[in-house]
């Protein structure tokens, strides 16, 4: 059990450590949430709503390990990681190792609906659809099954050049769900409890990538399930 607080500076430096997918497949949306977001999102979970700190956690398309690595560092009971690419959970087994918390996490490699049980926690960056059009509901739905607390990020609504601007010097900003969104959680047995957008910047990874980097909003959905 984690008996101290750990600084968000400390947390994002092991979580920038974690390597990335060295191979990302477009059609699975694989990309590597920042270590800033990723430590944003732990530090809300753990020390805003103590939802991590001897927490039994699931990390749902789990890529290789940034969010699970980060849940046992900063003391998760018991990690579990799931992602249906083999390549990426060997690669998240190796981060945890190199970063000595293997012992408190377990990797799965398999699609979501194989996936059973229930957890606190559960903590998922799924694919936001934009490849595939409605992949992020089918993640959603599962981890309202699957977990007591849900923290997953979505593409945001909000995402003027003037708000972009104001998350710059912001870690995260509170805004309201998208309508879709919280009809689709409140018909899935789940309560909106907080919505926090978070600046995204990923690099250039595929060849229909324009830009050396590309920023965008994301927001996240903390929600408490009702089953």
């Amino acid at each position: 059990m984690q008996k101290r607080l750990v600084r968000k500076l400390e947390l994002d430096m092991l979580l920038s450590q974690v390597k990335p997918h060295p191979h990302p497949k477009p059609n699975l949306e694989q990309y590597t949430i920042p270590a800033s977001v990723a430590a944003n999102i732990l530090y809300i979970a753990a020390y805003t709503y103590n939802d991590i700190i001897n927490k039994n956690v699931l990390d749902l398309g789990c890529g290789t390990g940034r969010l699970a690595i980060g849940a046992a560092f900063l003391g998760a009971k018991q990690v579990v990681g799931v992602d249906i690419d083999k390549t990426a959970v060997k690669l998240a087994f190796k981060n945890s190792v190199e970063n000595e918390l293997k012992d408190k996490l377990q990797w799965v490699a398999a699609d979501i609906n194989a996936i059973r049980g229930k957890f606190d926690t559960v903590l998922q960056n799924p694919p936001f659809g934009v490849q595939k059009r409605s992949a992020d509901r089918a993640f959603l739905k599962k981890v309202m099954e699957l977990g007591n607390k849900v923290y997953s990020l979505h593409k945001s609504l909000h995402k003027s050049k003037s708000f972009i601007r104001k998350l710059k010097s912001a870690n995260a900003i509170p805004v309201s769900p998208s309508p879709f969104l919280k009809k689709f959680i409140k018909d899935h047995g789940g309560e909106i409890k907080a919505v926090y957008a978070m600046l995204m910047t990923i690099p250039h990874m595929f060849p229909f990538h324009t830009k050396k980097t590309h920023e965008f909003v994301a927001d996240l959905y903390i929600i408490k399930t009702m089953r």
